[in-house]
């Protein structure tokens, strides 16, 4: 995923230096390392972070000179062009750094501690894990999740819903799935944003209060209800608590179409977001980051659709 990226003027420095950050080899994890390593959320948490912001950086041309010392992690943050930022769940904390909420070194120290405490909590915990239920009426399958005490541990919008639980429980939901749905196992480690990860809560507040957090300056979307950040506090707070709460990426973007979002650009590794915006926000252009190919449309993008808000 990391490969046609490093190949950007100065974007190896940026990740050596978002390497050491969050004690994570990104390089190799992000062009060696196979799939089961990948799975661990130790190892996708802040890979996932690093390259959504060394994306964005890719959109502004704002790397380190290649040769000259690795970045400090100020960054060109929070950019003048962006309006309106919101995060998926881990990305969650990609968008804070874009909102100027976090520097970009926090974000990174964060997800780090972030994704080995999930780790830590599912692999305490009795066999868990995360089924995508596609289609189907939504209070039908709301209701079937509740009969079987799974959460729907992220509302996407656009007919699609993410159940959490025992792994027993799931396989009995593929097995019998609500009408007119079908259901799609997930490849991770647990059972994210439920009460499982109450532990990593705990570790994430203790070195979030390690964190000076700054006023937000583009609008930033919570997961929990799709309202914007009001203070410094209550977004750290959010991106604290949110690691056992349910994702309402739907309430995000009835939100953003509230606010009259016209343009949409997901970072890398983009493509999810922007699909189910096809559904959620049909009205919006979208551009998906997948490769430095998709650069130029970005910035087009960028350009006609900034500053709107």
């Amino acid at each position: 995923m990391l490969r046609p990226w490093l190949d950007l003027p100065g974007a190896r420095a940026w990740f050596d230096w978002a390497a050491q950050t969050t004690g994570t080899d990104l390089v190799r994890h992000g062009t060696e390392s196979d799939a089961e390593t990948i799975r661990d959320t130790a190892v996708a948490q802040p890979l996932l972070v690093a390259s959504a912001l060394a994306s964005l950086r890719a959109v502004l041309d704002d790397f380190a000179v290649p040769g000259t010392t690795a970045p400090d992690g100020s960054g060109p943050w929070p950019p003048a062009n962006v309006d309106v930022t919101a995060g998926h769940s881990v990305g969650e904390l990609a968008a804070a750094a874009v909102s100027g909420l976090l520097d970009e070194a926090d974000a990174l120290r964060l997800v780090a501690v972030r994704g080995r405490a999930m780790a830590e909590a599912a692999a305490a915990s009795t066999p868990t894990g995360m089924s995508a239920v596609l289609g189907g009426d939504p209070d039908v399958v709301l209701a079937r999740l509740t009969a079987l005490d799974l959460v729907p541990a992220n509302v996407n919008g656009g007919g699609q819903v993410v159940a959490a639980g025992p792994l027993d429980r799931l396989a009995e939901l593929t097995a019998t799935p609500p009408a007119r749905a079908r259901v799609m196992p997930l490849q991770v480690a647990g059972a994210f944003h439920t009460d499982v990860m109450a532990p990593a809560v705990a570790a994430l507040a203790a070195a979030a209060a390690q964190t000076v957090p700054h006023p937000p300056g583009p609008v930033l979307l919570g997961n929990a209800d799709g309202a914007p950040v009001t203070t410094a506090a209550d977004g750290l707070a959010r991106l604290v608590a949110q690691v056992a709460r349910p994702v309402r990426w739907d309430l995000c973007c009835q939100t953003m179409a509230g606010l009259g979002v016209t343009g949409l650009l997901e970072l890398a590794p983009g493509g999810v977001l922007a699909g189910l915006a096809r559904r959620t926000l049909p009205d919006v252009e979208r551009v998906a980051l997948k490769s430095p190919d998709d650069l130029p449309a970005a910035r087009d993008l960028v350009a006609r659709h900034a500053a709107r808000y």
